[in-house]
């Protein structure tokens, strides 16, 4: 069982700890740098930190069984250069001198630090870690879900391997060492022992993978069932056949220098994806008969003289609308709760209109736009919502709400959560341009503001046309360029004031408040309450 699912608070969060993200801006205080030392008796004297290049760049999925690999890298990392068990460190954003470290010392700690270096706890995947220079600092990361079929487990360890060696070399960075975690939850039937014996041969793959690049691999942890493994220590005193507990959540020197930034560890990633998987059962069917209704209706209304022009003011209308019902009505509780409240504020035909209407390029680029400010919560609750609505036949259809909940989640710093909702949009469709940029960007490390600048650029012109016709499409013609640019190059000088977020004309109005007049929630499906 998952150790870290579900936190009832926040404890702890990888953008500034462990920086799987990108990274947070300079304003933003950092943990405690966490660093690495030989000896597990001796701390070691804190080393100034230093920033480097990003090393990572984004895995070539394609012939990836699941899902895309998810790479990170946090700058200025270092390595330990003892054996299998010295003690290796978390990884940090770039702290002030001032500030200490902290030193991981155990295999246990290392077991303890992954949630806290990924942001969530993630389930049936291979997660590697580079580690550079004398004090073992962490570097780029790099997670892909392990392939069921085994005949694929070769191809998969020379892909990762590969990925996370080369990219650090590139960034004149290549790592001197790397972790390795295996983490799968057992079947039914199996125990964890059973997990670690069966992905020995997965582990022992990736050992000669990333030996075969002359880079060694420090440690190769499983982790299942609240307990860890290790691949390279043969020495059952300190590592039992039956395996090593889990340290308590929240009691280890990796969950207190979290405590110390402020973040949190979002979940599980089964957690992470089940908000954004199409709903099932009854519900379902009615609503992929809602959307069969409206997709007869939208042709025909497509194919009139501009028709189009009016298709996407519909659409940005209602979108808008639905965010100002979603900001009026916040919902509280568990994540599986407040989902089901924001399914009960939209109905199938209004939840039908939008998932259609964002197929469209240009109404999807302008409902980007919602992407700070006040707008931001509610509008990633929207596309999350439509996500889930995505029944049946028009799974496909949940490319567009996907990556927008994930463009949202990097531009409000949740890198963790915008990577996982942009590798479900390329899972769906692995050729998305907009999702293909910006999961690019986010795994190197890049600035979103550029981007986010553009938008409100774009928005401001776009409400400032005297015949309220959307701008013309900005956002994939500029992405290109701005994912290109460095984390501290500044953007482009840019004409013109920048205002604050706003949607787009007839998003707030008559008919869009999420209560009546006695302060009651408003139902869901055409006066039912729905539900999930």
């Amino acid at each position: 069982m998952n150790p870290h699912s579900e936190p009832s608070k926040r404890t702890t969060d990888s953008d500034s700890t462990a920086q799987p993200a990108a990274p947070t801006p300079s304003s933003t205080p950092g943990p405690p740098e966490p660093s690495a030392s030989a000896d597990p008796h001796r701390v070691p004297d804190p080393a100034p930190p230093t920033r480097s290049a990003d090393d990572s760049r984004l895995l070539d999925s394609a012939n990836a069984p699941t899902t895309p690999a998810d790479t990170t890298s946090p700058p200025a990392p270092s390595t330990p250069s003892s054996s299998a068990h010295s003690s290796a460190p978390a990884d940090a954003v770039p702290a002030p001198v001032s500030e200490t470290q902290v030193t991981l010392r155990s295999p246990a700690e290392l077991a303890d630090a992954l949630p806290y270096l990924m942001g969530f706890y993630p389930d049936d995947s291979v997660v590697l870690v580079a580690l550079h220079g004398d004090r073992g600092r962490f570097g780029g990361r790099v997670r892909l879900g392990i392939p069921t079929d085994t005949t694929q487990w070769p191809d998969v360890a020379d892909q990762l391997a590969d990925c996370l060696v080369n990219a650090g070399k590139e960034r004149d960075a290549r790592p001197e060492a790397i972790l390795v975690y295996l983490c799968q939850e057992p079947a039914q039937g199996e125990s964890g022992k059973d997990v670690k014996d069966r992905l020995r041969p997965l582990a022992q793959r990736l050992r000669t993978a990333c030996g075969a690049l002359d880079v060694p691999v420090l440690e190769a942890l499983c982790l299942s069932n609240g307990r860890f493994w290790s691949y390279c220590c043969p020495d059952f005193r300190c590592c039992p056949a039956e395996g090593t507990p889990m340290v308590m959540p929240g009691t280890s020197v990796m969950a207190a220098a979290a405590a110390y930034a402020g973040m949190q560890v979002r979940g599980s990633l089964k957690e992470m994806e089940a908000r954004l998987t199409p709903r099932t059962g009854r519900r379902a069917v009615e609503q992929e008969k809602t959307l069969d209704t409206a997709a007869g209706a939208l042709v025909p209304r497509m194919l009139e003289r501009d028709g189009a022009a009016a298709v996407r003011q519909n659409t940005l209308a209602l979108a808008g609308a639905m965010i100002h019902r979603f900001r009026q009505d916040t919902p509280s509780g568990s994540n599986r709760a407040r989902d089901a409240c924001d399914d009960a504020l939209i109905t199938d035909a209004e939840a039908a209109d939008l998932i259609l209407g964002l197929q469209d390029r240009v109404t999807r680029d302008r409902a980007a736009e919602w992407m700070d400010g006040s707008a931001a919560a509610p509008a990633l609750r929207l596309w999350r919502a439509l996500a889930r609505r995505c029944a049946g036949g028009y799974a496909e259809h949940a490319v567009a709400p996907l990556t927008l909940a994930g463009w949202v989640c990097w531009s409000t710093e949740d890198g963790p959560s915008a990577r996982v909702a942009l590798s479900c949009a390329l899972s769906l469709d692995p050729e998305y341009t907009f999702a293909q940029l910006l999961h690019r960007a986010i795994n190197e490390g890049l600035d979103p503001e550029p981007l986010r600048r553009c938008l409100r650029e774009q928005h401001h012109e776009a409400t400032d046309t005297a015949d309220g016709e959307p701008a013309p499409d900005a956002v994939s013609a500029t992405t290109t360029e701005e994912t290109r640019r460095t984390t501290g190059r500044p953007g482009p000088a840019r004409r013109g004031p920048a205002r604050r977020l706003r949607g787009p004309r007839g998003s707030t109005g008559p008919g869009t408040r999420s209560t009546d007049g006695r302060g009651r929630r408003r139902t869901g499906r055409d006066g039912d309450r729905s539900r999930r």
